[in-house]
Parts: C-alpha cells; structure tokens; sequence
C-alpha cells in the first residue's frame, strides 16, 4: 500500500471533487456513497484539502487511501480503529501488521444446557457481511439452492446485496436438511411457523415499545429475549414430544 504510505505531494494531487472520487472508486467497491467518504473523513481516516469555499478536494493518495481502507473493511472485517491504526504505521514509514486470512465463521452463540439457544443469544448482533459468492462458498450450497431459498423468503441479502451470519446459519441448515431430502419449498412451513412465534410476541410487548420511558423500551427488549428463547424451547420440545409419539 505504498500510495497510502507516501504523503501528499505537488505532483500527486490532481484534485478532485467528492463525486469524482466516487465514480473512480465504485467499480471496485459498488456499494460506496457519498455519506460514507463523509463519515471515514470524519473519523479521521483522510483529510482531503478543502477550498476557500469548503469544498473538498481529493488527490490520487486520497483516494488510494480510501481503498485502503474500504478494502480492509470488505476483505478482512477490519474495525476502522484498527485501519486507523494501520495508516498511522504507513505515515510514520513503517509497515502495517501482516493481515491473516480471514474468513467469516458463525460467530458462537450463548447456548442454554440443553442446548438450545439462550436469552442471550437472541441479543447478539453481529457485522458480518458476506456477498453472495463467499455465502455460497462458505455454507457450500450451489445457486441454484440459494435462489430458492430466496424465492421462500428463507434467506434474503441486505439493501448492500450482503448476507448476514443468521443468512449463512439458514443456508447451512438447508443444506444440510436437502441430505434428508428436504426441498425449500418444504421449508416454507417452518418461515410460517417462526412468522407467527413472532407476530404473538409483537403482540404481547408493543403495549411496552409504544412509551416513551427509555428505561421501559430497555426492558421490553430484554423481555423479547427471553420470550424467543422460552418460545424456541416450547417448540422444539412439542417437536421432540410429537415425533416421539409419531
């Protein structure tokens, strides 16, 4: 990343507005806008030049540094601190820490005893992102299966076009359900099901989501929890229960 290491010279910086900078970067990351240049500049990340007027101007390391750190965020799932501090070691003349691969995994989830999902596992939110070929590579699915789950509302991608980790938990799951036989359409009875679990619960907490007391919204998110957790139990034990006298 020799661009982002070397500063800002006369010979470098062919200015550029915002919306150039833009349409140079947009092949390469498709998802990126204007607010989003806007908030790394606010993180300190770059600092284009700014006009008498107080519009921004970029140069060519501007915007290699943007790739920097766009691709680090893409690629490797860096947090902006650690990209941050990544440039600084460039700067400064030395190198950035080597970078491990990385490949996005199911993050472990709080488990209950008996193994079923705990409280605590239903308040996890994590960043990951996935496009739609390392889905298909990392929970090992063809397309045509991820279509279809697409097409049964099992599986759907982000305004950004990328699958979170509760996507890559479904696509697993079919898969490994397609070995018994299982098709997605087979699997709308399941969607049905949990859409249900959650309307009943909407139901039972929007008396509390509708105050204004933010102390009361806390709990009634905490309350959300652990409903679908005592849910998900109720189910799979009248599961358990059903195929035992089957």
């Amino acid at each position: 990343m020799s661009t982002a290491a070397s500063g800002p010279s006369a010979s470098s910086r062919a200015r550029m507005n915002i919306g150039e900078v833009l349409d140079r970067l947009r092949p390469d990351f498709p998802g990126v806008t204007i607010p989003k240049i806007r908030f790394l500049e606010d993180k300190g990340l770059i600092k284009p030049e700014r006009t008498p007027a107080g519009y921004r101007k970029f140069s060519h390391d501007d915007v290699e540094r943007l790739r920097y750190v766009l691709r680090m965020q893409r690629d490797h799932y860096l947090p902006l601190r650690v990209i941050g501090e990544h440039l600084d070691a460039i700067d400064r003349g030395m190198e950035p820490p080597p970078i491990d691969p990385v490949v996005p995994t199911v993050p472990k989830v709080a488990l209950a005893a008996d193994g079923l999902p705990s409280a605590e596992s239903f308040r996890r939110h994590d960043q990951v992102r996935l496009s739609r070929r390392e889905l298909l590579k990392i929970a090992e699915i063809s397309e045509q299966l991820l279509a279809e789950l697409e097409q049964f509302g099992l599986v759907a991608a982000s305004r950004t076009g990328h699958f979170d980790t509760d996507a890559l938990v479904v696509a697993q799951t079919a898969r490994e359900l397609a070995d018994f036989g299982f098709e997605p359409r087979h699997l709308r009875a399941f969607k049905t099901s949990a859409d249900r679990e959650v309307g009943l619960v909407d139901q039972v907490i929007a008396p509390h989501k509708a105050g204004r007391d933010p102390s009361a919204k806390a709990r009634a998110e905490e309350a959300v929890s652990e409903i679908a957790a005592l849910s998900v139990r109720l189910h799979a034990t009248l599961v358990k229960i059903g195929l035992r006298s089957s």
